[in-house]
Protein backbone atom coordinates (compact mmCIF):
# COMPACT_ATOMS: atom_id res chain seq x y z
CA UNK A 1 0.00 0.00 0.00
CA UNK A 2 0.92 3.70 -0.29
CA UNK A 3 1.34 3.36 3.62
CA UNK A 4 3.79 0.95 3.88
CA UNK A 5 5.76 3.29 1.29
CA UNK A 6 5.57 6.03 3.08
CA UNK A 7 6.64 4.33 6.13
CA UNK A 8 9.57 2.36 4.54
CA UNK A 9 11.12 5.12 2.58
CA UNK A 10 9.49 8.14 3.05
CA UNK A 11 9.81 9.01 6.96
CA UNK A 12 13.38 7.64 6.99
CA UNK A 13 14.38 10.10 4.73
CA UNK A 14 12.80 12.89 6.33
CA UNK A 15 14.52 11.76 9.76
CA UNK A 16 17.86 11.63 8.08
CA UNK A 17 17.05 15.15 6.60
CA UNK A 18 16.46 16.36 10.20
CA UNK A 19 19.79 14.60 11.81
CA UNK A 20 21.00 16.16 8.52
CA UNK A 21 19.70 20.30 9.68
CA UNK A 22 21.27 19.92 13.37
CA UNK A 23 24.66 18.51 12.19
CA UNK A 24 24.91 21.79 10.16
CA UNK A 25 23.32 23.96 12.79
CA UNK A 26 26.42 22.77 15.06
CA UNK A 27 28.47 25.76 14.99
CA UNK A 28 25.70 28.44 15.08
CA UNK A 29 24.61 25.95 18.21
CA UNK A 30 27.82 26.67 19.89
CA UNK A 31 28.23 30.38 19.11
CA UNK A 32 24.67 31.14 20.62
CA UNK A 33 25.24 28.15 23.73
CA UNK A 34 28.45 27.54 24.18
CA UNK A 35 29.70 23.74 24.77
CA UNK A 36 25.71 23.29 26.13
CA UNK A 37 24.41 23.63 22.66
CA UNK A 38 26.70 21.80 21.22
CA UNK A 39 25.68 18.87 24.19
CA UNK A 40 22.49 19.24 23.14
CA UNK A 41 22.57 18.88 19.84
CA UNK A 42 24.64 15.60 20.46
CA UNK A 43 21.78 14.00 22.44
CA UNK A 44 19.28 15.38 19.99
CA UNK A 45 20.92 13.50 17.04
CA UNK A 46 21.46 10.29 19.06
CA UNK A 47 17.59 10.41 20.01
CA UNK A 48 16.81 10.55 16.40
CA UNK A 49 19.20 7.97 14.99
CA UNK A 50 17.79 5.53 17.57
CA UNK A 51 14.02 6.66 16.26
CA UNK A 52 15.13 6.18 12.91
CA UNK A 53 16.57 2.54 13.68
CA UNK A 54 12.89 1.32 15.75
CA UNK A 55 11.01 2.70 12.85
CA UNK A 56 13.30 0.89 10.34
CA UNK A 57 13.35 -2.16 12.22
CA UNK A 58 9.86 -2.35 13.11
CA UNK A 59 10.51 -1.85 16.71
CA UNK A 60 6.94 -1.26 19.14
CA UNK A 61 5.71 1.61 19.46
CA UNK A 62 6.97 3.16 23.31
CA UNK A 63 5.41 5.50 25.32
CA UNK A 64 6.39 9.00 25.65
CA UNK A 65 8.90 9.54 28.47
CA UNK A 66 8.57 13.69 28.31
CA UNK A 67 6.73 15.59 30.36
CA UNK A 68 5.16 17.72 27.89
CA UNK A 69 1.59 18.60 27.90
CA UNK A 70 0.11 16.24 25.82
CA UNK A 71 2.74 13.28 27.00
CA UNK A 72 -0.25 11.42 28.78
CA UNK A 73 -3.11 11.73 25.98
CA UNK A 74 -0.17 9.80 23.72
CA UNK A 75 0.35 7.25 26.11
CA UNK A 76 -3.14 6.70 26.49
CA UNK A 77 -3.53 6.54 22.73
CA UNK A 78 -1.20 3.48 22.61
CA UNK A 79 -3.07 1.71 25.09
CA UNK A 80 -5.68 2.22 22.91
CA UNK A 81 -4.34 1.00 19.97
CA UNK A 82 -2.82 -2.16 22.14
CA UNK A 83 -6.56 -2.80 23.01
CA UNK A 84 -8.17 -2.39 19.84
CA UNK A 85 -9.60 -6.23 19.23
CA UNK A 86 -8.65 -6.79 15.52
CA UNK A 87 -5.00 -5.36 16.72
CA UNK A 88 -1.59 -7.11 16.85
CA UNK A 89 -1.67 -6.76 20.64
CA UNK A 90 1.66 -4.50 20.76
CA UNK A 91 1.61 -1.92 18.05
CA UNK A 92 4.84 -1.22 15.81
CA UNK A 93 5.60 0.84 12.94
CA UNK A 94 4.84 -1.36 10.36
CA UNK A 95 1.70 -2.84 11.76
CA UNK A 96 0.03 0.34 13.38
CA UNK A 97 -2.55 2.22 11.43
CA UNK A 98 -0.37 4.48 8.75
CA UNK A 99 -1.72 8.03 10.57
CA UNK A 100 -0.77 7.27 14.29
CA UNK A 101 2.27 6.10 13.61
CA UNK A 102 3.03 8.97 11.23
CA UNK A 103 1.97 11.58 13.55
CA UNK A 104 3.72 9.83 16.47
CA UNK A 105 7.17 10.00 14.11
CA UNK A 106 6.56 13.55 14.11
CA UNK A 107 5.97 14.10 17.78
CA UNK A 108 9.14 12.28 18.92
CA UNK A 109 10.88 14.83 16.23
CA UNK A 110 9.50 17.36 18.94
CA UNK A 111 10.62 15.45 21.78
CA UNK A 112 14.21 14.87 20.45
CA UNK A 113 14.37 19.14 20.78
CA UNK A 114 11.79 19.84 23.69
CA UNK A 115 13.57 17.46 26.03
CA UNK A 116 17.44 19.01 25.19
CA UNK A 117 17.84 22.76 26.12
CA UNK A 118 19.26 25.12 25.34
CA UNK A 119 17.96 24.16 21.16
CA UNK A 120 14.56 23.22 22.79
CA UNK A 121 13.00 25.91 20.21
CA UNK A 122 14.46 25.13 17.42
CA UNK A 123 12.50 24.31 14.42
CA UNK A 124 14.13 21.54 11.83
CA UNK A 125 11.96 22.39 9.38
CA UNK A 126 12.45 26.40 9.38
CA UNK A 127 14.93 26.35 6.61
CA UNK A 128 12.52 24.14 4.05
CA UNK A 129 9.31 26.55 4.73
CA UNK A 130 11.47 29.85 4.39
CA UNK A 131 12.70 28.13 1.08
CA UNK A 132 9.78 27.00 0.10
CA UNK A 133 8.39 30.66 0.43
CA UNK A 134 11.21 32.44 -1.25
CA UNK A 135 11.17 29.90 -4.36
CA UNK A 136 7.42 30.52 -4.69
CA UNK A 137 8.09 34.63 -5.12
CA UNK A 138 6.96 34.45 -9.00
CA UNK A 139 3.59 32.47 -7.67
CA UNK A 140 3.30 35.02 -4.68
CA UNK A 141 3.87 38.56 -6.43
CA UNK A 142 1.00 37.47 -9.38
CA UNK A 143 -1.22 36.50 -6.78
CA UNK A 144 -0.92 39.90 -4.51
CA UNK A 145 -0.96 41.41 -7.58
CA UNK A 146 -4.65 40.15 -8.91
CA UNK A 147 -5.67 40.58 -5.30
CA UNK A 148 -4.89 44.32 -5.02
CA UNK A 149 -5.97 44.70 -8.40
CA UNK A 150 -9.53 42.82 -7.83
CA UNK A 151 -9.67 45.30 -4.69
CA UNK A 152 -9.65 48.13 -6.30
CA UNK A 153 -13.24 47.66 -7.67
CA UNK A 154 -14.62 45.35 -5.41
CA UNK A 155 -17.19 47.43 -4.08
CA UNK A 156 -18.42 47.84 -7.69
CA UNK A 157 -18.52 44.07 -8.54
CA UNK A 158 -22.43 42.56 -8.37
CA UNK A 159 -23.24 39.03 -7.08
CA UNK A 160 -22.14 37.15 -10.20
CA UNK A 161 -18.80 38.52 -10.28
CA UNK A 162 -17.98 38.15 -6.38
CA UNK A 163 -19.31 34.89 -6.81
CA UNK A 164 -16.73 34.29 -9.59
CA UNK A 165 -13.93 35.79 -7.42
CA UNK A 166 -14.57 33.72 -4.27
CA UNK A 167 -14.48 30.45 -6.60
CA UNK A 168 -11.05 31.33 -8.18
CA UNK A 169 -9.63 32.11 -5.13
CA UNK A 170 -11.20 28.34 -3.36
CA UNK A 171 -9.20 27.29 -6.28
CA UNK A 172 -5.89 28.50 -5.57
CA UNK A 173 -6.59 28.03 -2.01
CA UNK A 174 -7.16 24.40 -3.17
CA UNK A 175 -3.82 24.10 -5.73
CA UNK A 176 -1.85 25.78 -3.78
CA UNK A 177 -2.28 22.57 -1.44
CA UNK A 178 0.38 21.07 -3.86
CA UNK A 179 3.09 22.94 -2.53
CA UNK A 180 3.76 19.91 0.55
CA UNK A 181 7.14 19.45 2.07
CA UNK A 182 6.46 16.22 3.94
CA UNK A 183 5.05 14.67 0.86
CA UNK A 184 8.17 15.35 -1.27
CA UNK A 185 10.39 14.60 2.23
CA UNK A 186 11.38 17.69 2.03
CA UNK A 187 12.49 18.22 -1.56
CA UNK A 188 11.54 21.21 -3.93
CA UNK A 189 7.71 21.50 -3.83
CA UNK A 190 7.58 25.29 -4.20
CA UNK A 191 4.76 27.08 -6.68
CA UNK A 192 7.01 28.68 -9.66
CA UNK A 193 4.12 29.65 -11.96
CA UNK A 194 1.06 32.10 -11.56
CA UNK A 195 -1.80 29.85 -10.42
CA UNK A 196 -4.27 31.99 -11.49
CA UNK A 197 -3.30 31.00 -15.26
CA UNK A 198 -4.19 27.37 -15.41
CA UNK A 199 -7.42 27.46 -13.13
CA UNK A 200 -9.55 26.30 -16.13
CA UNK A 201 -7.43 23.72 -17.26
CA UNK A 202 -7.74 21.97 -13.74
CA UNK A 203 -11.48 22.26 -13.23
CA UNK A 204 -11.71 18.44 -14.97
CA UNK A 205 -9.27 17.44 -11.94
CA UNK A 206 -11.51 18.64 -9.04
CA UNK A 207 -13.63 15.12 -8.29
CA UNK A 208 -16.22 16.78 -5.36
CA UNK A 209 -17.12 20.32 -6.31
CA UNK A 210 -19.28 21.68 -4.00
CA UNK A 211 -18.18 25.93 -4.04
CA UNK A 212 -21.72 26.74 -5.33
CA UNK A 213 -22.70 25.16 -1.86
CA UNK A 214 -19.93 27.09 -0.01
CA UNK A 215 -21.20 30.22 -1.95
CA UNK A 216 -24.72 29.93 -0.51
CA UNK A 217 -23.88 29.43 2.99
CA UNK A 218 -21.90 32.85 2.97
CA UNK A 219 -24.43 34.85 1.01
CA UNK A 220 -27.47 32.93 3.58
CA UNK A 221 -25.50 33.95 6.12
CA UNK A 222 -24.31 37.36 5.42
CA UNK A 223 -28.19 38.03 4.80
CA UNK A 224 -29.33 36.75 7.55
CA UNK A 225 -26.37 38.54 9.84
CA UNK A 226 -27.81 40.98 12.27
CA UNK A 227 -25.93 43.80 14.52
CA UNK A 228 -25.05 41.59 17.08
CA UNK A 229 -24.08 38.41 14.99
CA UNK A 230 -20.63 38.51 12.87
CA UNK A 231 -20.37 35.88 10.39
CA UNK A 232 -16.73 34.01 11.01
CA UNK A 233 -15.51 31.50 9.45
CA UNK A 234 -12.71 29.36 10.35
CA UNK A 235 -9.84 28.26 7.74
CA UNK A 236 -7.45 25.07 9.56
CA UNK A 237 -4.03 25.33 8.15
CA UNK A 238 -2.10 23.09 6.14
CA UNK A 239 1.21 24.31 4.62
CA UNK A 240 3.13 27.15 5.07
CA UNK A 241 4.75 28.75 2.02
CA UNK A 242 2.68 29.69 -0.84
CA UNK A 243 -0.05 27.78 0.30
CA UNK A 244 -0.56 29.85 3.40
CA UNK A 245 -0.45 33.15 1.35
CA UNK A 246 -3.50 31.95 -0.86
CA UNK A 247 -5.06 30.78 2.75
CA UNK A 248 -4.53 34.33 3.48
CA UNK A 249 -5.64 36.02 0.20
CA UNK A 250 -8.79 33.87 0.04
CA UNK A 251 -9.68 35.74 4.26
CA UNK A 252 -8.84 38.90 2.70
CA UNK A 253 -11.25 38.61 0.31
CA UNK A 254 -13.87 37.45 2.61
CA UNK A 255 -13.54 40.15 4.55
CA UNK A 256 -13.15 43.04 1.73
CA UNK A 257 -16.34 41.32 0.08
CA UNK A 258 -18.27 41.39 3.32
CA UNK A 259 -18.81 37.81 3.06
CA UNK A 260 -17.10 37.40 6.41
CA UNK A 261 -16.80 40.11 9.32
CA UNK A 262 -13.87 37.63 11.04
CA UNK A 263 -11.35 34.85 10.13
CA UNK A 264 -9.89 32.74 12.93
CA UNK A 265 -6.54 30.44 11.01
CA UNK A 266 -6.05 27.52 13.06
CA UNK A 267 -2.22 26.08 12.82
CA UNK A 268 0.38 23.98 14.50
CA UNK A 269 1.47 24.28 18.35
CA UNK A 270 4.73 22.45 17.35
CA UNK A 271 6.46 21.75 13.41
CA UNK A 272 4.14 18.93 11.88
CA UNK A 273 4.48 17.51 9.08
CA UNK A 274 8.21 18.99 7.62
CA UNK A 275 5.68 22.45 6.06
CA UNK A 276 2.68 23.08 8.27
CA UNK A 277 1.96 26.03 9.44
CA UNK A 278 3.62 27.14 12.95
CA UNK A 279 2.76 30.70 14.90
CA UNK A 280 5.85 31.42 14.17
CA UNK A 281 5.63 30.56 10.05
CA UNK A 282 2.13 33.09 10.07
CA UNK A 283 4.09 36.10 11.83
CA UNK A 284 6.93 35.39 9.47
CA UNK A 285 4.91 35.38 5.95
CA UNK A 286 3.17 38.33 6.60
CA UNK A 287 6.25 40.35 7.87
CA UNK A 288 8.23 39.32 4.80
CA UNK A 289 5.26 40.12 2.70
CA UNK A 290 4.69 43.55 4.43
CA UNK A 291 8.88 44.40 4.05
CA UNK A 292 8.97 43.20 0.56
CA UNK A 293 10.21 45.50 -2.35
CA UNK A 294 7.23 44.81 -4.40
CA UNK A 295 4.54 47.19 -4.03
CA UNK A 296 1.65 44.85 -3.68
CA UNK A 297 2.93 41.92 -2.20
CA UNK A 298 4.11 44.82 0.45
CA UNK A 299 0.80 46.07 0.27
CA UNK A 300 -0.90 42.70 1.17
CA UNK A 301 1.41 42.26 4.31
CA UNK A 302 0.88 45.46 5.82
CA UNK A 303 -2.61 45.28 5.73
CA UNK A 304 -2.96 41.61 6.95
CA UNK A 305 -0.87 42.93 9.67
CA UNK A 306 -3.73 45.22 10.22
CA UNK A 307 -6.12 42.75 10.50
CA UNK A 308 -4.90 41.05 13.23
CA UNK A 309 -4.54 44.16 15.07
CA UNK A 310 -7.69 44.98 14.78
CA UNK A 311 -8.65 41.96 15.63
CA UNK A 312 -10.94 40.53 12.53
CA UNK A 313 -7.91 38.02 12.12
CA UNK A 314 -7.13 35.90 14.69
CA UNK A 315 -4.47 32.99 14.96
CA UNK A 316 -4.69 30.35 17.24
CA UNK A 317 -3.32 26.90 17.59
CA UNK A 318 -4.23 23.92 19.46
CA UNK A 319 -2.49 20.83 20.95
CA UNK A 320 -5.30 18.81 19.55
CA UNK A 321 -4.32 19.60 16.23
CA UNK A 322 -0.91 17.42 16.76
CA UNK A 323 -2.59 14.71 18.27
CA UNK A 324 -3.14 11.20 16.49
CA UNK A 325 -6.86 11.14 17.08
CA UNK A 326 -9.51 11.65 13.95
CA UNK A 327 -11.98 14.48 14.41
CA UNK A 328 -14.55 12.40 15.35
CA UNK A 329 -13.27 12.38 18.33
CA UNK A 330 -12.76 16.34 19.25
CA UNK A 331 -15.62 16.58 21.25
CA UNK A 332 -14.75 13.87 23.76
CA UNK A 333 -10.42 15.21 23.83
CA UNK A 334 -10.52 18.68 22.97
CA UNK A 335 -14.16 19.70 24.08
CA UNK A 336 -12.62 23.61 24.44
CA UNK A 337 -11.72 23.57 21.00
CA UNK A 338 -14.81 22.01 19.42
CA UNK A 339 -16.91 24.77 21.43
CA UNK A 340 -14.63 26.91 19.76
CA UNK A 341 -15.51 25.56 16.44
CA UNK A 342 -18.86 25.53 17.02
CA UNK A 343 -19.08 29.48 17.14
CA UNK A 344 -18.27 29.76 13.19
CA UNK A 345 -20.81 29.69 10.46
CA UNK A 346 -18.23 28.17 8.22
CA UNK A 347 -14.80 25.46 8.76
CA UNK A 348 -12.57 25.23 5.77
CA UNK A 349 -10.17 22.34 6.11
CA UNK A 350 -7.10 22.54 4.29
CA UNK A 351 -5.13 19.63 2.94
CA UNK A 352 -4.46 15.93 3.20
CA UNK A 353 -3.62 15.22 6.77
CA UNK A 354 -7.07 17.13 7.82
CA UNK A 355 -9.13 15.43 5.79
CA UNK A 356 -7.82 11.61 6.51
CA UNK A 357 -8.78 12.88 10.28
CA UNK A 358 -12.34 14.15 9.15
CA UNK A 359 -12.96 10.71 7.93
CA UNK A 360 -10.68 8.44 9.97
CA UNK A 361 -8.32 7.81 7.45
CA UNK A 362 -10.11 4.53 6.67
CA UNK A 363 -10.55 2.54 3.76
CA UNK A 364 -13.52 3.58 2.61
CA UNK A 365 -15.73 2.55 -0.42
CA UNK A 366 -15.62 5.67 -2.90
CA UNK A 367 -18.90 6.54 -3.15
CA UNK A 368 -19.85 6.52 0.91
CA UNK A 369 -20.86 9.98 1.84
CA UNK A 370 -18.71 12.40 3.14
CA UNK A 371 -21.63 13.24 5.80
CA UNK A 372 -21.16 9.67 7.34
CA UNK A 373 -16.90 9.50 6.80
CA UNK A 374 -16.87 12.11 9.49
CA UNK A 375 -18.79 9.68 12.29
CA UNK A 376 -20.45 12.84 14.03
CA UNK A 377 -18.22 15.24 13.33
CA UNK A 378 -20.04 18.37 12.73
CA UNK A 379 -19.62 21.30 15.44
CA UNK A 380 -20.42 23.51 11.69
CA UNK A 381 -21.01 23.20 8.52
CA UNK A 382 -17.15 22.58 6.92
CA UNK A 383 -15.60 22.15 3.58
CA UNK A 384 -11.88 20.31 2.68
CA UNK A 385 -9.95 21.87 -0.17
CA UNK A 386 -7.84 18.96 -0.58
CA UNK A 387 -5.04 17.44 -2.91
CA UNK A 388 -5.54 13.46 -3.05
CA UNK A 389 -1.49 12.53 -1.44
CA UNK A 390 -2.97 9.32 0.24
CA UNK A 391 -5.59 6.79 -0.65
CA UNK A 392 -9.01 7.78 1.36
CA UNK A 393 -11.71 9.66 -0.57
CA UNK A 394 -15.21 9.90 -0.20
CA UNK A 395 -18.76 11.31 -1.59
CA UNK A 396 -17.60 10.25 -5.26
CA UNK A 397 -20.68 9.62 -7.47
CA UNK A 398 -20.65 5.69 -8.26
CA UNK A 399 -18.30 4.22 -10.40
CA UNK A 400 -16.32 7.45 -10.39
CA UNK A 401 -13.17 6.13 -8.25
CA UNK A 402 -13.54 3.28 -10.81
CA UNK A 403 -13.15 5.48 -13.72
CA UNK A 404 -10.27 7.91 -12.56
CA UNK A 405 -8.44 4.34 -11.56
CA UNK A 406 -9.07 2.71 -14.94
CA UNK A 407 -6.94 6.19 -16.73
CA UNK A 408 -4.68 7.06 -13.87
CA UNK A 409 -3.36 4.03 -11.11
CA UNK A 410 -1.59 6.67 -9.23
CA UNK A 411 -4.77 9.50 -8.71
CA UNK A 412 -5.28 9.09 -5.36
CA UNK A 413 -1.50 10.01 -3.56
CA UNK A 414 -0.53 11.79 -6.80
CA UNK A 415 -1.34 15.72 -5.60
CA UNK A 416 -3.29 15.65 -9.23
CA UNK A 417 -6.47 15.73 -8.16
CA UNK A 418 -8.48 17.66 -5.73
CA UNK A 419 -11.58 18.35 -3.55
CA UNK A 420 -13.99 20.87 -2.90
CA UNK A 421 -16.18 19.14 -0.55
CA UNK A 422 -18.52 20.71 1.75
CA UNK A 423 -21.03 19.20 4.42
CA UNK A 424 -23.82 21.47 6.27
CA UNK A 425 -23.46 19.58 9.17
CA UNK A 426 -27.02 17.79 10.89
Amino acid sequence: SFAYFTIKDRLPQILTRVIDTLHRHKNEFFEEHGEKGVEAEKRAISFLSKLRNELQTDKPVTPLEDELPDAALWNQYLDYQRNLPNGSGEPSWFQSPWLYVECYMYRRIHAALAQNPPIDNFDVFKEGKAQNFFESQEAVIALCTYFQELLKNIKDLDEKQLKEELFKLLQVSLWGNKCDLSFSAGQDSSQKSSPLQSLENMVPYILVNDMEKVWSLLVNAKKNRTERSNVRVDIILDNAGFELVSDLVLADFLLSSKLADEVYFHGKSIPWYVSDTTKHDFNWTIKQLGSANHMWMSRCGINWEGNLKKGVWVFCDHMFWTLPHDFSSMSEVAPDLYAELQKSNLLLFKGDLNYRKLTGDRKWEHSVPFHQALNKFHPAPLCSLRTLKSDTQVGLKPGQGEQVQASEPEWMVSGKYGVVQFDAGL
